[in-house]
């Protein structure tokens, strides 16, 4: 029978490791529905094109970039009248989502895995020759950000995974620290992938908003990282950890077992509870003692006391006994 203290012992990892699973589906549901309002407020990265002028022809280079700005310009100009550039645009895990500002709804693309956002072909700017135009350090960057973005959508998927394998081998935690030391080890491997997730998602997303800014800032697009996300992924890392550290204490505290470990030895560990009482011994000479047989040889005979000689003397071994000179 699982004690009462065992299941408030299990009941705080449990907690915090549904959590972190809250949290890790809130990162994956941003951007699904255009119409929510809520979800779409967890993206990763925000440009916002509001302040963009497509008469930039008198720009000064942008510092520290290598870019021809005419043909930047002269790109962003037909995309802005082919109306293929919106006021704003938010990126997520599997997709994009874009609109304008007198738009009700926002317009998102199709999920799928693996999803990395790419200006150049979002904004119909492929046959422009402007990718060409872009320094080699921006275009490594956006291949970088390519490949990276790969391996954190396996690591958020990985996450995914073991939380709710986590929560389903918690329940065996309740009936024994054996469940407590499985549940741990799904929960450290979903530790780390958590982690591991948002780190890059942090350190990936913060280096294209460096580069994103550093190109088109001058042409009145601003770029910022989504508060909400990066809050989120790194909630679902705290709840995560502290779900390990509680499963890991749940494996050397909190024994579901009885102290007394059933009725059996509910007796026996009453009875040596009991005070030692002086139980008296059979004496040869008093006769036979609760039925113990009496003492004299095979047929039992009693031996008298008279027949018991005295003692021979210097016999026996007297300590200090003084000697005569």
């Amino acid at each position: 029978m699982v004690n009462a203290g065992r299941i408030a012992c299990i009941f705080t990892p449990f907690a915090l490791c549904l959590a972190s699973l809250v949290c890790i589906i809130i990162v994956f549901l941003g951007g699904w529905n255009a119409r929510s309002t809520t979800l779409g407020n967890y993206y990763f990265l925000k440009a916002d094109l509001t302040g963009f002028t497509v008469n930039n022809t008198g720009l000064d280079p942008v510092p520290g970039i290598n870019l021809d700005n005419d043909v930047l310009n002269q790109a962003l100009n037909q995309a802005k009248a082919a109306a293929n550039i919106n006021d704003f645009y938010t990126i997520y895990l599997w997709n994009y989502c874009s609109w304008d500002g007198s738009d009700k709804y926002s317009f998102c693309s199709k999920r799928e895995a693996y999803f990395a956002f790419d200006p150049v072909e979002v904004w119909g700017l492929e046959n422009t020759g402007v990718q060409n135009a872009f320094p080699k350090e921006l275009q490594d960057g956006l291949k970088a950000y390519k490949a990276v973005s790969k391996w954190m959508f396996i690591a958020y998927i990985v996450a995914l995974v073991a939380t709710c394998i986590e929560l389903v081998v918690g329940i065996s935690a309740i009936f024994s620290r054996w469940g407590s030391f499985c549940t741990a080890f799904f929960s450290t491997l979903s530790s780390l992938f958590i982690l591991a997730a948002s780190i890059t998602a942090t350190a990936m997303f913060s280096v294209l908003l460096g580069s994103f800014n550093g190109v088109f800032e001058a042409y009145g697009i601003k770029a910022s990282l989504g508060p909400e996300m990066m809050r989120t992924t790194w909630l679902a890392v705290a709840f995560s950890f502290g779900a390990g550290f509680f499963w890991l204490l749940s494996v050397c505290c909190c024994s579901g077992r009885s102290p007394y470990g059933g009725k059996k030895d509910t007796k026996r560990v009453k009875v040596e509870k009991t005070p030692y009482t002086y139980e008296r011994v059979g004496s040869p000479y008093l006769g036979p003692q609760g039925g113990a047989p009496p003492y004299g040889g095979a047929h039992g005979q009693q031996i008298p006391m008279h027949n018991l000689g005295p003692n021979a003397k210097g016999g026996a071994y007297e300590p200090f006994r003084p000697s005569h000179v």
